[in-house]
């Protein structure tokens, strides 16, 4: 797995296939093992980049504050490090944030865009729900219950009940691969001090707005007013699905992205 030097931290990242580039920008907390159930099938069609943030996984964790402007660069330099000179980019919750701030920056580096579970931020948003909120801001307790409360919070209701073996694999990951508070809170800031909402309308290549039906941490409400924002957008909702989607349902989740990026209308 390489590791990249970029803006004077090291990013680790993964590349698998090939064909044209398509990055994957993870959010909160999460390294590119986020993508771990999608990755195979992508890499069928496309050379399929995946990365950890700084932050989180094992790419540097240097101290806060982070903003999405700066996790952008970052995104940007592994890019020219890796020679990709254009590419489809999907981002997920906070990383939407990141892919948002990348393509205004640098619009001729992304061919096609998915925004996955995310908005445009600021005050005019429907909000987190306040039990998503609680799990991301409250971090105390045992570290498998609190685990278990974002995947609860995460999921679709009745997911954790019908798919123990994720549940546990989520776990496993969580307790192997932790964020030190520090930077796990100058990710969540990232987030939360990120507002594209005057700028969002300058993206003008093709765009895919992707929910999951159910997801309790970024309302799909949110889907139609990002889609608004943009002037060549289109939305697509999956049913029964939660927040992290690719994890809930890969084959659908790769369906959607597929049926968007080989779409050549």
């Amino acid at each position: 797995m390489p590791r990249v030097r970029v803006n004077d931290i090291e990013m680790a990242c993964a590349v698998s296939g090939s064909g044209f580039p398509l990055v994957l920008i993870t959010g909160v907390g999460y390294g590119r093992w986020f993508w771990h159930k999608i990755v195979p099938a992508l890499a069928e069609h496309f050379q399929v980049v995946t990365f950890d943030n700084r932050g989180a996984g094992e790419s540097s964790k240097p101290p806060g504050p982070y903003t999405t402007a700066l996790m952008a660069a970052d995104t940007a330099g592994l890019l020219d490090a890796l020679g990709i000179r254009r590419a489809h980019v999907l981002g997920h919750s906070l990383g939407g944030f990141i892919a948002q701030e990348l393509v205004l920056a640098r619009p001729y580096l992304v061919e096609k865009l998915i925004l996955a579970s995310t908005t445009y931020g600021g005050p005019n948003v429907i909000p987190i729900t306040p039990e998503a909120l609680e799990v991301l801001t409250k971090r105390d307790g045992d570290p498998v219950e609190l685990v278990r409360r974002g995947i609860q919070v995460a999921c679709a209701p009745g997911f954790a009940e019908r798919h123990p073996d994720v549940v546990q694999e989520l776990i496993q990951y969580r307790l192997t691969n932790p964020v030190p508070p520090e930077q796990y809170q100058a990710q969540v800031m990232a987030g939360a001090t990120h507002n594209a909402e005057s700028r969002i309308g300058q993206i003008t290549c093709p765009v895919l707005v992707l929910f999951g039906e159910h997801d309790r941490v970024v309302p799909p409400g949110n889907a139609e007013l990002l889609a608004r924002k943009l002037p060549n957008a289109r939305v697509k909702i999956l049913p029964n699905v939660g927040h992290v989607f690719p994890i809930e349902d890969p084959p659908a989740t790769v369906e959607a992205i597929l049926e968007f990026l080989k779409d050549t209308q």
